[in-house]
């Protein structure tokens, strides 16, 4: 649905996106993470053509969206920086009118994408009423007036409180459950990311740090959780049976590949060490994103 093949983009001397190639399946829930200026916003403005780039090839549902952008788009919909309406009319005038910049949508469609969203009954009070998350659910509303077959969503959680961000979470899930949509989604909600998203790529400066299926992330290979009453005394048992690979930050260490856990755990008894967790290690995608920040 989406590609992206060594893509540059440079503002003058300044370089926002950097040798990017990315690859967005069909049916997925696809996660675009990065620091603030880390150029997610410029790649996400080169999918939807309104922003050029440099060199490289951005091809959306098949078509170069450089050469062919209403093809590429045809069949895109999008939340992408701060949505803009008219504060003064209701909701309902402001997706009849944002259709008429696409193509005209009929009463019928624009009733369907309000009760997707959850706005019956505030259709047609002015949108200075709304709440946040009203407003964030008539943005939603509006990328789903084309009938799109993929979604493009930057921030559409972005200062909502817990339970809005919950329903948009919700919401995200039944659109791809329900319509079979395919949803690239750009977020600082980490614990939103890890909920939602099948793959992950994390850019950095410009450039691509990481990308995965986002269950391929979950475990540190080879650290194992070691929560005993005396960490230095246990490394130290390890140590002395040859079965200690590497110590990290307690309660971190990594056996051997041969070291049967049965074995850690009667030799560390028979030391007078208690043990209340020996467990892999589970890694947070919060975790996962630090380290790559902090990487070199």
């Amino acid at each position: 649905m989406i590609e992206l093949r060594e893509v540059q983009k440079r503002f003058g001397s300044r370089l926002a996106v950097d040798d990017l190639t990315l690859t967005v399946t069909r049916g997925e829930i696809f996660g675009l993470l990065g620091h603030n200026g880390a150029g997610k916003s410029t790649a996400i403005g080169m999918m939807l053509g309104q922003v050029w780039p440099t060199r490289g090839a951005v091809r959306v549902c098949g078509h170069d969206v450089t050469r062919h952008r209403a093809r590429a788009l045809h069949k895109v919909g999008a939340i992408f920086e701060t949505p803009a309406f008219y504060d003064y009319l209701s909701g309902w005038r402001n997706l009849e009118i944002l259709s008429h910049y696409t193509a005209p949508t009929s009463k019928e469609r624009i009733r369907e994408v309000v009760d997707w969203v959850g706005l019956t009954g505030r259709e047609h009070s002015k949108v200075k009423t709304y709440s946040h998350g009203m407003r964030a659910r008539l943005a939603l509303a509006q990328a789903l007036l084309p009938d799109p077959e993929l979604l493009i969503l930057d921030e559409p959680s972005d200062g909502l409180d817990p339970e809005g961000i919950h329903e948009m979470r919700a919401t995200i899930l039944r659109l791809r459950r329900d319509l079979g949509l395919t949803i690239l989604l750009s977020s600082h909600l980490l614990t939103e990311v890890e909920q939602l998203c099948d793959c992950i790529t994390v850019v950095r400066q410009g450039r691509k740090v990481y990308h995965g299926a986002l269950n391929e992330s979950r475990f540190k290979k080879g650290w194992i959780r070691l929560n005993v009453d005396d960490f230095p005394r246990a490394v130290g048992v390890l140590r002395e049976q040859g079965w200690l690979e590497a110590v990290g930050e307690p309660p971190l260490v990594s056996l051997r590949p041969s070291v049967a856990p049965a074995d850690v755990l009667r030799h560390l008894v028979l030391a007078g060490i208690s043990v209340s967790e020996f467990a892999r290690h589970e890694e947070t995608l919060e975790e996962l994103y630090l380290s790559l920040m902090r990487g070199p």
